[in-house]
């Protein structure tokens, strides 16, 4: 699953339109237009020639996104003193694209460990907590495990269920 495919399904389960998706990028600090939008979501199909292009999403772009998901759900946080600026900019591998999308999409939406356990069920994955708590660690963490395509897609799968039904 690429950085693309996570940005069409997160949208589709949140249901944002394309004015709603340019606001959270902007709330990210990415600039984008409904067009950039438009290419970000388009599926890319070998097969046919059609001439709407994909843009790539970079890991940087899918980041700034995630933020900005969580500014545009939990409003702006004002720092404390002596705290810096704007959230720290992490290093997103491709290997950590999909454990960042569990813990931004958690903050962004105010879940619990055991409603994610939920809506994973819900997608029909079952996970132990402990398993779920190993996703959400820091990178480097002597538990940390990296997220595996199949709980990314499910979850986003279940987050559909959850808000679109």
């Amino acid at each position: 699953m690429n950085n693309n495919d996570i940005l069409i399904r997160l949208r589709y389960a949140l249901d944002f339109n394309n004015t709603e998706m340019v606001d959270i990028f902007k709330l990210g600090g990415v600039e984008v237009t409904k067009e950039d939008v438009l290419q970000l979501l388009t599926k890319s199909n070998d097969d046919e020639t059609e001439n709407v292009e994909q843009m790539k999403c970079t890991n940087q772009m899918l980041d700034s996104f995630l933020n900005g998901l969580i500014i545009y759900k939990r409003g702006k946080q004002e720092p404390k003193p002596g705290q810096p600026q704007g959230p720290a900019v992490s290093a997103v591998t491709n290997e950590s694209v999909n454990n960042l999308l569990l813990k931004k999409v958690k903050i962004a939406l105010a879940l619990t460990s055991e409603d994610m356990l939920e809506i994973l069920e819900d997608a029909g994955v079952s996970i132990s907590k402990s398993e779920l708590s190993a996703v959400l660690r820091k990178e480097g963490h002597k538990n940390y495990k990296p997220c595996l395509d199949r709980y990314a897609r499910n979850f986003l799968k279940g987050l559909a269920l959850k808000y679109r039904a």
